[in-house]
C-alpha cells in the first residue's frame, strides 16, 4: 500500500476537525466516519511547534497543580495522562482538568490513554468519552502489548483490526488516533511502525515521536522525515544514553534543534510535550520549558 504524500490525509483530517464539545456523547461505532469541517483543534501561533507538558511527568501532582506549573513554565498546553489525572469515564476528573485549561489559557494537546490496540474492545469507549469531553484533538493509545521480533500474523492482525475501528470512531467524533512511538509494541521500530501505518490506513492516524536512547541526531531526524506523513506530537526529553541517565533539556539543545528544524519542514502546527524531567523536580521543570521554548521559536 502506497504511503500518503508529505501533505498527506491525517494532516488534511487535523486542519478539517471540529473541537468537541464538552459532554460524554459519542457517535456509535455503527456510524459512518467522514470529514468533518470546522477550525482546527490547534490554535493559531507565531511558532509551529508550540511547548507544552505530559502530565504524567509529575504523576504526584494533583490537576490544579499541574495546571499551576505549567502557567509557571510558559507552557502553552498539556497532553492529560488517562492513568492518573483523568481516568477513563471519570467525569469529575475530566471537567476539572479542561475547566482549569480553559481559566488558565492553557490548550488540551491530547488524551494520553493507556488503551492497547487489540485488547478488550469496550475498554475504548470510556477513553474516547473522555477524550470528547476533555476537548482533546487526539488521542493516545499502544500498538499493542508485545514488540514487533515478539509478535506473529495474528496479533499484527488484531492490532491493526483495533487501531482501524478505534480510529473510525475517533473520526465520527472530529478526533484522530496517535500512536505511542515506544518499545515493548508495533512500534518499537521506525519499520515496523510504517507498516502498521500503512496497514490501518486511516485519515486520522498519527504517529507520535520521541528519540530513541542512544541514537544519533542523524538519526532521529532520518525518523521523523520518514514519519512526516503522519507526524503527530511529539514527547521531548533528554534522557542519554539510557533512560536512566535523565539530564537538563539544556544539555542536549544542540540535538534537539536539529530535530526541531527538521520537524518544522512542513510547516505544520504540533505540540513539543516536555516528559521526565531529571530528578521528577517541578523546578527542573520550568529550567527544561526556558530551553524548549527558544529552540521551538523561529
Amino acid at each position: 500500500m502506497a504511503r500518503p504524500s508529505s501533505s498527506g490525509t491525517s494532516r488534511e483530517f487535523i486542519r478539517n476537525s471540529r473541537e468537541p464539545a464538552l459532554n460524554f456523547a459519542v457517535v456509535p461505532e455503527s456510524a459512518t466516519p467522514g470529514t468533518i469541517s470546522g477550525q482546527s483543534a490547534l490554535m493559531p501561533n507565531s511558532s509551529l511547534i508550540r511547548p507544552g507538558l505530559v502530565s504524567i511527568t509529575f504523576r504526584s501532582l494533583s490537576v490544579p497543580e499541574i495546571v499551576s506549573l505549567a502557567r509557571k513554565a510558559k507552557l502553552e498546553a498539556i497532553e492529560w495522562g488517562g492513568d492518573v489525572h483523568v481516568p477513563p469515564g471519570d467525569v469529575v476528573a475530566t471537567r476539572a482538568a479542561r475547566e482549569a485549561c480553559e481559566q488558565a489559557n492553557i490548550a488540551v494537546s491530547a488524551y494520553g490513554s493507556y488503551y492497547r490496540a487489540g485488547g478488550a474492545p469496550g475498554d475504548f469507549d470510556a477513553v474516547l468519552a473522555s477524550a470528547v469531553a476533555l476537548g482533546a484533538p487526539t488521542i493516545r493509545i499502544w500498538a499493542g502489548h508485545l514488540g514487533s521480533e515478539a509478535a506473529d500474523e495474528a496479533h499484527v492482525a488484531n492490532v491493526v483490526a483495533d487501531i482501524a475501528r478505534v480510529c473510525d470512531l475517533a473520526a465520527a467524533n472530529g478526533l484522530t488516533i496517535t500512536l505511542e512511538y515506544h518499545g515493548g509494541t508495533l512500534t518499537d521500530s521506525l519499520e515496523s511502525t510504517l507498516s502498521l501505518l500503512n496497514a490501518t490506513d486511516r485519515p486520522n492516524l498519527l504517529s507520535g515521536w520521541q528519540p530513541r536512547n542512544g541514537a544519533s541526531p542523524e538519526t532521529g531526524s532520518a525518523e521523523i522525515r520518514q514519519l512526516r506523513p503522519w507526524l503527530g506530537n511529539i514527547h521531548v526529553f533528554q534522557w542519554w544514553p539510557t533512560g536512566a541517565d535523565r539530564h537538563p533539556l539544556a544539555e542536549g539543545a544542540d540535538r534537539w534543534k536539529a530535530f526541531f528544524e527538521t520537524i518544522a519542514e512542513d510547516g505544520q502546527e504540533r505540540f513539543a510535550l516536555l516528559e521526565f524531567v531529571k530528578g521528577d523536580q517541578p523546578e527542573q521543570l520550568v529550567a527544561d520549558a526556558t530551553t524548549l521554548r527558544e529552540l521551538v521559536t523561529p
